[in-house]
């Protein structure tokens, strides 16, 4: 009968939401010290555990976007190939001659071929002073240096009879666009660019130390100035390499070749030279000191005894 009874009772009447909530929450809270201890140090080692494994995921992840490398990308291989045919393929556009004498004898004609497409403004810059069009020219002005792997031609002065003649028909001697070319060339052509019979522009003085800073009386006030310490270079001295010559490439721009007259070429380096003489003790000591004289002494290292000249000069069709 009981067990009827309590079969006849009437359901349980549901509890509203609110009480629910309540007593489970109740009930959950009921925890021991050492079991909510446990738990929190589970969940604290759950949440290390995802946060260390959350980065190696994102990782992954990242890696998964990422295109596969592609083995047939042309553009890194197109650099090597661009470089090896800017230096190889030089194209000989236009030809000039030198005629040239030791202390008034002549000793022959040099051909130079010049490259017109690789280095169009310091071939320009040769072909105007070679023929006279740019109211100035090489001819019977000196070579001042012999050395052991190249000869060098003086070029013409930034001042005096050469500037005003140059100036009379709107020419100037900057050499922006031919620092520009030799800038490209350094980079484009890997390796000794001034070999045996090169013709260069030298467009740069690597040796010119920077300038100095030094204060200035202006108007009552002090400011600071940059002193210029020796000359920058003007473009028109050329050198034309006995041998491979990796010491020009700091400074000189390759325009053109020796296509005939390497004899002559020869005979100029054979030409008595002063003795260069910077193993001194005296002279590395006024060196050190910054005595003039020592920089004079130094320009003169290297300079031929016998007058060496160019007597003609032109373009050949």
């Amino acid at each position: 009968m009981q067990s009827s009874a309590q079969f006849l009772q009437p359901p349980a009447t549901p509890l509203p939401p609110k009480q629910i909530q309540s007593t489970t929450i109740s009930k959950c809270i009921k925890f021991s010290r050492r079991e909510l201890t446990i738990s929190t140090s589970s969940s604290v080692l759950l949440l290390l555990g995802s946060q260390a494994i959350e980065p190696l995921n994102l990782s992954r992840a990242r890696a998964d976007e990422l295109p596969p490398d592609n083995p047939d990308k042309t553009e890194p291989e197109q650099e090597p190939s661009r470089k090896i045919e800017y230096c190889s393929n030089q194209n000989v556009t236009k030809k000039a001659f030198l005629e040239v004498s030791v202390d008034g004898e002549p000793i022959g004609r040099i051909v130079i071929g010049l490259y017109g497409d690789s280095a169009p403004f310091g071939s320009s810059r040769f072909s105007n002073l070679v023929s006279g069009a740019a109211g100035v020219s090489y001819r019977r002005k000196d070579f001042v240096r012999i050395m052991p792997n190249y000869v060098q031609h003086g070029g013409l002065r930034s001042y005096g009879v050469d500037a005003e003649l140059a100036k009379n028909t709107g020419r100037t001697m900057a050499i922006d666009n031919l620092v520009d070319e030799w800038v490209k060339q350094s980079e484009m052509c890997q390796g000794t660019k001034n070999v045996a019979t090169s013709v260069s522009l030298i467009v740069r003085d690597p040796s010119k130390p920077p300038p100095k800073m030094k204060l200035v009386a202006r108007g009552g006030k002090l400011e600071i100035d940059q002193e210029e310490v020796g000359k920058d270079v003007n473009g028109t001295e050329f050198t034309i390499a006995l041998k491979d010559s990796p010491e020009l490439d700091a400074s000189a721009l390759v325009i053109g070749s020796v296509l005939e007259g390497m004899d002559v070429v020869e005979k100029l380096g054979q030409v008595k030279t002063v003795k260069e003489n910077t193993t001194s003790p005296y002279f590395r000591a006024a060196k050190l000191i910054g005595d003039k004289r020592a920089v004079v002494a130094e320009r003169g290292f290297n300079r031929p005894y016998s007058k060496v000249k160019i007597t003609n000069c032109g373009l050949m069709e």
